[in-house]
């Protein structure tokens, strides 16, 4: 891994490149790194025809991680991103990005236009989301994260669940530092998103996707592409907001025909 320094506050973010071709920036989710890309086989389909830019989302993997939740603000997420491309040397990039990395590249889209030439964004929203992890996971995870770490946030999560964590879910969440994502999740809590004339305002090229069945990001999903002039909706069937990312098959052919490969 290299690091990017976000001059803002001296944040340093983890990233990675690999391959040959047009940028691409690629953006993960929430309590993941950007190894998720490589678990469902988006790095092997890509490296051969792109340049990857693979980052860890500050307050994850191997970035720095702050325990503030004003480090974790929207505006300075942008800024990890400006960082990593300013240290990789490119001015404009591809962007792809799901769930949390996709309201990131809304907001980069939103703030440097100019960095983003073409826009795929699954599972995201640009609407204030206050109160979406604890949907997600249940009612005041945030207060157990910074209570009882991450193996009490794992015992409260399995109460909630029809099915247990598995094992591999346990592991990856495990290896996360509960301060810094509960400092993350009530920044996140806090973020008044994107008023809709900002996306009405984009030019770029825009490719949404959603699984059909991701009850927390359906609407959403289809109210951003309704704003975006001359944007794409996707709609994968039979996949909910956790198992979009594993679609990748079905995701890959979308990218081919969006960019023209």
């Amino acid at each position: 891994m290299e690091y990017a320094v976000n001059a803002a506050d001296g944040t340093q973010i983890a990233y990675t490149v690999t391959g040959s071709g047009p940028p691409l920036l690629m953006v993960h989710g929430s309590f993941l790194t950007h190894t998720i890309w490589r678990t469902f086989g988006y790095v092997k389909a890509l490296r051969g025809s792109r340049q990857l830019i693979l980052v860890d989302n500050r307050g994850h993997g191997r970035s720095e991680k702050p325990h503030s939740p004003d480090a974790y603000a929207m505006g300075t997420i942008v800024g990890d991103l400006t960082a990593v491309l300013d240290a990789v040397g490119t001015k404009t990039v591809d962007y792809l990005g799901y769930s949390f990395g996709a309201r990131a590249g809304l907001a980069l889209t939103a703030a440097a236009p100019e960095r983003v030439r073409s826009l795929a964004v699954g599972g995201g929203s640009h609407g204030a989301q206050a109160g979406a992890f604890d949907r997600l996971f249940f009612p005041g995870c945030a207060d157990v994260l910074e209570q009882a770490g991450m193996d009490g946030f794992l015992e409260a999560w399995n109460e909630h669940r029809i099915f247990p964590v598995d094992a591999g879910t346990r592991t990856v969440f495990s290896a996360n530092d509960a301060q810094a994502l509960a400092a993350y999740i009530r920044a996140c809590d806090a973020d008044p998103g994107l008023p809709d004339e900002v996306l009405q305002g984009f030019t770029q090229p825009s490719l949404f996707y959603v699984g059909s069945q991701d009850g927390t990001r359906l609407d959403d999903t289809r109210a951003a592409a309704a704003l975006v002039p001359n944007s794409e909706l996707h709609v994968i069937r039979g996949f909910d907001h956790s198992t979009t990312m594993a679609a990748s098959a079905d995701v890959l052919e979308l990218l081919e025909r969006f960019w023209g490969n």
